[in-house]
């Protein structure tokens, strides 16, 4: 192995092990391009100062863009030996333009050029991400188009409480995602700060100009402490804990669709191109897209929580630890990308809602007692009074073997003398659902003006 040339101070080549143990190229590379183009800015700033020539500065972009063509082309492929890109990409530019290439660090370290790097890295996947969010919102307001008066139990404790429009359901899910979609954007303003021209810690004697290397990187503002822009990785933790909040959302809407799916639900069936089979059960259809996302979803979690204590306890300014901070943050942006555009594909494709059993389940519990209790109360019952009759008469309608919908008119009046024949369409599930026109609630109506309004707002 090559002795790794840092300055005249070192004597000796790195222990071979060491060399591995400290090489990040294995993974950094997923920045290549961002830093190509980093670097592209930081030539033309160069030049632009009179730092180097413009013929300088044009040779070193004619070069980096060399280097671009050649990774795609997959000519460029550098090993452990290069460290990490940083040192690759120099070293591949000295080798193509030869002295010039030696001036591309002038006014840089790698400290603040790994910053930038990582940041240019973000903001493009924060972008792809967000279409992903939008797309995943896009299938459930169709979906909740084609259900408004479609019924599911609705429940609380996992226990039956209130039916409720399967489409309002759904879009509970488009409102969380709305969320994560505005808070990925809030994220970006963080990450959108160049930290290119604050060097390893206390900027330059160059007379650089760092607005303007920021503005051809498109980043909308720039660090005002030197420290501060090659030591922060706020973004980054703030980037995962809104992926683990997205992950939360998704994991959460798999958990119900497992559960839709099994056999006692049976509210949906998975189709063949979302489910897989056992390998020794033939009859088994399992649901394997909503069941790995939630299992993905820890290792989102572990992810945050390794950069908070990786972050804890650093001194500053740049600390080797940090490069730990590239592979939790590649393998965030990778799985919520999977997640999102797999649970989308499941809603979209993989799985059929099942309205004959869904009629069923809204018609054989007691989910309507509250309505009850309600009818009550429009009668002039107070309500608490109202609450503790319904609740005995469900008692008293379980040891019996009865539902609500089952009881005489005569049974009825019985237990109250303001109950009327009236009784029996305010506590069909249609019309409790319906009935439910509060804003933000479940009625139809509501509803129908909720699936407008999130038109809207994606559009």
């Amino acid at each position: 192995m090559t002795k790794q040339t840092w300055s005249q101070r070192f004597e000796t080549a790195l222990h071979p092990a060491i060399t591995l143990f400290n090489a990040s190229i294995g993974f950094d590379i997923e920045l290549i391009e961002y830093d190509i183009t980093g670097s592209i800015a930081h030539a033309k700033m160069l030049g632009k100062t009179g730092i180097i020539s413009v013929a300088e500065a044009s040779t070193l972009v004619q070069g980096l863009e060399q280097i671009r063509q050649e990774y795609r082309e997959g000519k460029f492929q550098p090993g452990v030996e290069a460290e990490d890109v940083h040192f690759a990409v120099e070293k591949r530019l000295t080798e193509l333009v030869g002295d010039a290439g030696k001036k591309l660090h002038t006014a840089r370290s790698r400290n603040d050029q790994v910053g930038t790097d990582t940041r240019l890295y973000l903001k493009d996947q924060i972008g792809q991400i967000q279409v992903l969010v939008r797309g995943f919102q896009q299938v459930l307001l169709d979906l909740a188009e084609a259900n408004v008066e479609t019924l599911i139990p609705g429940y609380t404790h996992l226990q039956r409480a209130q039916p409720i429009s399967l489409a309002h359901h759904l879009l509970a899910y488009f409102e969380m995602l709305q969320r994560d979609w505005e808070r990925l954007g809030d994220v970006l303003k963080r990450v959108d700060i160049s930290p290119l021209g604050c060097g390893a810690l206390a900027g330059t004697t160059f007379p650089i100009d760092r607005h303007y290397s920021a503005e051809l990187l498109g980043f909308g503002d720039v660090y005002r402490n030197s420290l501060d822009g090659v030591s922060d990785r706020d973004f980054a933790i703030e980037f995962t804990a809104a992926a683990s909040l997205i992950m939360v959302h998704l994991s959460r809407l798999a958990e119900e669709v497992t559960l839709w799916s099994s056999q006692e639900f049976s509210f949906v069936t998975l189709k063949d191109s979302c489910a897989t089979g056992s390998s020794i059960m033939p009859q088994k259809k399992n649901p394997d897209v909503p069941e790995l996302v939630r299992g993905k979803t820890g290792r989102v979690f572990g992810h945050l929580q390794g950069l908070l204590v990786l972050m804890k306890g650093l001194p500053l300014a740049y600390n080797k630890d940090l490069q730990e901070d590239k592979e939790a943050l590649f393998d965030t942006v990778k799985t919520i990308k999977v997640c999102v555009e797999a649970m989308t594909i499941l809603l979209a494709e993989g799985l059929e809602f099942q309205p004959a059993r869904l009629h069923e389940a809204v018609n054989e519990d007691f989910s309507n007692a509250t309505d009850v209790a309600d009818y009550l109360a429009t009668k002039g019952v107070p309500f608490r009074e109202a609450y503790n009759l319904v609740g005995k008469v469900v008692k008293t309608s379980m040891a019996a073997g009865k539902l609500l919908k089952d009881l005489t008119l005569a049974e009825w009046q019985e237990l109250h003398p303001a109950f009327e024949s009236d009784i029996y369409g305010a506590i069909a599930p249609q019309q409790v659902v319906a009935a439910r026109n509060s804003y933000g609630g479940t009625g139809f109506i509501r509803v129908r003006e909720s699936i407008e309004a999130a038109k809207e707002r994606i559009n």
